[in-house]
């Protein structure tokens, strides 16, 4: 009976919400200022701009806030809660390069290799010289794609899949393998390393280098060697049916209001819980909490290591989060590209009050994480809902703003 006991005291103590500690003494942030917070979030909800939000900031490796505001859904007014299970959509993209940078740290594989090393379908690729309406002018590229490319959307892969699995993110109906394969024949649209142009094929092709150099289908290797180690348990690619009534419904902006977004099968369409999917979306294809996400963002301002484990290497933790793009123009303003992180690099993006260094990520429908190693401060915002970031550069800058000492 003693061992039963224990067996579910020790059951409960996992599954519960991190201990959110408010002693200011420890975190050094103003409660008050946290505490206006989900305020502020509120102030969005009854504006009707968003239908609910889920926000944590941690601190000193403590959370020192964790708030839920709104609704799940508009309809029917299921309030939102902290545990409820999110898709993260391209937040999912460093992961994959986590996930790549284990298995460089164990030798089986380097970034700084040409994709064809593992992939052979990429040998003999080309890139366009020149295009018109009629006629397509290509050439070999001036180098070879590499896993670093992949990683800094500077590989001249397209952002999307081509005509002939054009379907690909509404039907998830084709393999990984089956995917990158025919992504692989496409022409480059610039030489490698010349421009930066945000690419879910790259970020395809990497997860494709991870099942065939790891041997494991990639979902389960993040599963296996992410997830679990790190006490992620509400993390998936692929959601079980018992908890897919903790999904929030996703919604679009538009008009200035959140629509049901019916029209993306990803959204409230035939494919939001993957079921029957073989594609795992490895370019976004994550659903997970708040509270979990902070667990893989501790481990990254942990230098790699969360609660004993580890999951990285400092010297990779460092590498991931460097600018990589030099002075390339990338998607995010005043910041550098990273290994899969925006990393802030100019005084234009610390106008959130971000120190410089910080890195993070955001995913389209509206999901965004910043980690601040200058302050020792992680931000996590959650809603579902495409357009629009009012709400999201509000709580960056609270977020940073309740720092005092």
């Amino acid at each position: 009976m003693r061992t039963l006991l224990s067996f579910v005291l020790a059951t409960s103590l996992y599954s519960a919400s991190p201990i959110v500690v408010k002693d200011q003494a420890q975190t050094g942030l103003d409660q008050n200022r946290l505490a206006q917070i989900p305020v502020r979030m509120k102030q969005f909800v009854d504006k009707g701009t968003v239908a609910g939000v889920v926000t944590l900031v941690a601190r000193h490796g403590h959370v020192a806030a964790l708030d839920a505001v709104g609704y799940t859904d508009i309809e029917t007014r299921q309030p939102m809660n902290t545990g409820n299970i999110f898709q993260i959509h391209s937040m999912t993209k460093p992961v994959v390069a986590i996930a790549a940078m284990m298995l460089a740290e164990e030798g089986k594989l380097q970034i700084g290799d040409p994709v064809e090393k593992y992939l052979p379908e990429f040998r003999g690729q080309w890139v366009v010289e020149s295009k018109s309406a009629q006629t397509m002018s290509l050439r070999r590229p001036a180098r070879l794609v590499t896993l670093r490319d992949l990683m800094t959307h500077t590989s001249g892969m397209a952002t999307n899949p081509p005509e002939g699995i054009k379907e690909l993110h509404g039907a998830l109906h084709k393999t990984l393998a089956e995917t990158v394969l025919v992504e692989s024949q496409q022409p480059l649209d610039f030489d490698p390393g010349a421009k930066w142009q945000y690419s879910n094929n790259g970020i395809a092709a990497l997860a494709r280098v991870i099942e065939v150099v790891s041997g494991m289908p990639f979902e389960r290797f993040l599963d296996v060697r992410i997830f679990q180690p790190l006490g992620m348990k509400d993390t998936y690619i692929f959601p079980p049916k018992e908890k897919y009534n903790r999904i929030p419904t996703a919604y679009v902006l538009k008009d200035g209001k959140p629509l049901k977004y019916t029209a993306d099968p990803l959204g409230e369409g035939v494919m939001k819980y993957r079921e029957n999917a073989k594609y795992p979306l490895p370019e976004g294809g994550i659903y997970t909490t708040a509270s979990d996400l902070y667990l893989l963002y501790q481990m990254m301002l942990n230098h790699g290591q969360y609660n004993g484990v580890r999951i990285l290497s400092p010297a990779s933790v460092d590498l991931m989060t460097r600018v990589h793009t030099g002075t390339l123009v990338t998607g995010t303003p005043g910041a550098g590209w990273g290994l899969s992180w925006f990393v802030v690099n100019d005084p234009l993006g610390t106008l959130s009050l971000v120190s410089p260094g910080t890195y993070g990520h955001g995913g389209r429908y509206g999901t965004f994480c910043f980690i601040d190693p200058k302050n020792d401060l992680i931000g996590i915002f959650m809603i579902q809902r495409e357009g629009g970031s009012d709400e999201r550069q509000a709580f960056t800058t609270m977020a940073e703003s309740s720092v005092i000492q």
